[in-house]
């Protein structure tokens, strides 16, 4: 960038986005700001977005954090999660695309699952990680865990809800390895269950990541050395594991006091870290930071058919190399929490967050859950 230019930075609830940089001794650097795609490299990023990238904003929602998205392909829906406010809130939404255009509606399972934040599809079951939980929601008693969902017959069943009696804090996001083990990261003082009153008591376990088998009822911690764990991701060759820390979101915590609400402060933890995974599929070794968030912090996380890895950062969703190349971002008007592949070859692909959902056509392909 030509001198002088410069970024700010927020101590609050987010940062400016790159496009807001001033850089006044370049006046194209303006365009940054209203592109729906930037190429940050040239060859690869163009073969990402093939010859007719198509960008449309298609729904637009509440301020609600809207999470979870799995795409079910026998019924061509996607069903996604709306968090809060208001806490409480028990249904999920369901987008219909067999409907041109496609339509959007609430949807609630038997019995409801409170506030999905993390989801995935494996073996015909949605496996989803709950984030709320409170005495009496719905008529029932939840607490933090995983559930799976059975789209055919609209049951849900409680899978996990507890650590050797401990509530867990908010199972963030999840991935189901094909040996049928479920990981999941549980962060602690980030603006979800806590802060945003989804749970009513205060986090009992420290931030950390854990496999759980669901055949035998075992529960192992992989990994505790990240500040907040919040996306987790596995590459198709099941040999890395991403996980993403947001430690940059941050709040003070205390059985004794009300939630007080977190902050964001961009000199703080917004990293995503690979890992190797061992031969056996139990545990991690070799971690390495990976990519460190160029917007806001890495919130929803996944790789793609041919390893690319795809995270929410921010106002957009931004495409990484194995090696941690920026390649491509998706800019949009809303804060993206998360994303997933839908439609015939998996080269659709929907984002959701605070205020909207949108939808990009493009040649990057999502990996086929089955």
């Amino acid at each position: 960038m030509p001198y002088h230019f410069f970024r700010n930075i927020s101590n609050g609830t987010s940062g400016p986005t790159f496009g807001s940089t001033s850089v006044p001794n370049d006046t194209s650097f303006a365009l940054v700001d209203k592109a729906d795609f930037l190429v940050f490299d040239h060859q690869r990023g163009l073969k990402i977005l093939g010859s007719n990238p198509s960008y449309d904003f298609v729904f637009e929602v509440s301020e609600a954090v809207h999470e979870a998205p799995v795409y079910v392909a026998s019924q061509n829906k996607l069903y996604l999660s709306q968090l809060t406010p208001p806490p409480g809130y028990l249904p999920q939404l369901v987008i219909d695309l067999n409907q041109d255009p496609p339509t959007l509606s609430e949807y609630i399972s038997d019995p409801p699952v409170y506030a999905p934040n993390g989801g995935t599809f494996h073996n015909g079951l949605i496996y989803w990680g709950a984030s709320g939980g409170n005495n009496s929601i719905g008529g029932t008693e939840q607490r933090v865990g995983l559930r799976t969902l059975n789209p055919e017959t609209d049951n849900s069943t409680t899978i996990l809800n507890n650590y050797f009696g401990y509530y867990f804090n908010t199972v963030d996001d999840l991935f189901v390895h094909p040996n049928g083990d479920v990981w999941f990261t549980d962060p602690v003082p980030k603006d979800y269950s806590w802060f945003n009153k989804l749970t009513d008591t205060p986090p009992q376990l420290g931030p950390a990541t854990y496999r759980f088998t669901p055949s035998t009822g075992a529960v192992h911690i992989v990994e505790d050395s990240l500040l907040q764990p919040n996306g987790i991701a596995l590459a198709p060759n099941t040999r890395t594991v991403y996980i993403s820390d947001t430690g940059a979101a941050s709040g003070p915590i205390s059985p004794f006091l009300p939630s007080l609400g977190a902050s964001f402060n961009a000199t703080g933890k917004r990293t995503i870290y690979a890992y190797d995974l061992s031969p056996c599929a139990t545990y991690l070794t070799n971690k390495r930071a990976f990519w460190l968030s160029q917007d806001r912090s890495p919130d929803g996380l996944k790789v793609a058919r041919n390893g690319y890895v795809v995270t929410g950062t921010g106002k957009g969703v931004d495409v990484l190399s194995e090696t941690g190349d920026l390649l491509v971002r998706v800019q949009t008007n809303y804060t993206v929490q998360n994303f997933a592949w839908v439609g015939k070859g998996l080269r659709e692909f929907w984002m959701m967050g605070q205020g909207g959902i949108s939808r990009v056509r493009w040649e990057l392909q999502g990996q086929e859950l089955v």
